[in-house]
């Protein structure tokens, strides 16, 4: 990891959960961090847990990835202050019950704006930055077992299009792998899929039904850092990770 001290690092969704976690151990490690949310304030409160000696490298903006205008607003904002983006973690997320057959057209657009075009326009803006300034960077996504193949719940499933959200992260993962290597650059991508993890996003009822059985935040996490601290030549493209006993 001592290659990636005082280097910044975005995460998006950073306001609680798994986005929460991600930043308290990457500023723990050394990093500049930029946490990005709707909920802004919320990543302020991050810093109760870490050093006061750490609580210069956080950086808290607002944004909206699925606002192509809120994600350029705040990206913007983060190279005039520091000049580059050298990780980024695309891990804002969106999930909404419901069936495809008769919920809100709305909502299902804004599982789809976040979850995938978040993805694609925060990554578009980080990959531009690694690649002006010839950095070997980290591209980070925070996928789920849902882009893996569709297991349902006992009776009529309510997860509409975040599965189908999450395959397109598992196939936009290796069209971002062959698009750096083709465009000439040494960055990374990697995803990482997720079982049940206990934070705000998973309905009550599901975790109800699974119990005791579901990961935490800083299971995906350590994750991460495990990805990111890789020798230059290694690339971990897709991590899963689930509880053991889960029933997925």
């Amino acid at each position: 990891m001592d290659r990636w001290r005082n280097k910044v690092a975005v995460v998006t969704g950073a306001s609680s959960g798994i986005g929460a976690a991600i930043v308290k151990d990457l500023l723990e490690n050394g990093l500049q961090v930029v946490g990005l949310a709707r909920r802004s304030e919320r990543v302020t409160d991050i810093l109760k847990t870490v050093p006061p000696a750490k609580h210069g490298n956080l950086t808290a903006l607002h944004c909206d990835v699925s606002d192509l205008r809120s994600v350029n607003k705040a990206f913007d904002t983060i190279i005039a202050k520091f000049g580059g983006i050298d990780i980024l973690i695309n891990n804002a997320g969106c999930l909404k019950q419901g069936q495809l057959v008769n919920m809100d057209i709305n909502e299902i657009q804004q599982v789809l704006q976040t979850n995938v075009m978040g993805v694609v326009h925060c990554t578009q803006r980080a990959f531009k930055s690694m690649k002006e300034r010839n950095f070997p960077g980290h591209v980070i996504l925070i996928n789920s077992i849902a882009g893996h193949g569709f297991k349902s719940l006992p009776g009529t499933p309510e997860s509409n299009m975040y599965g189908p959200s999450k395959f397109a992260i598992t196939a936009i993962t290796e069209i971002y792998r062959q698009e750096f290597r083709g465009l000439g650059t040494k960055i990374k991508i990697t995803s990482i899929s997720p079982g049940a993890v206990d934070t705000e996003i998973l309905p009550d009822n599901i975790k109800k039904l699974i119990g005791d059985t579901m990961l935490k935040p800083q299971d995906i996490s350590s994750g991460v850092l495990y990805a990111i601290s890789t020798l230059p030549h290694v690339q971990i493209h897709e991590m899963i990770i689930k509880p053991l006993g889960e029933m997925f």
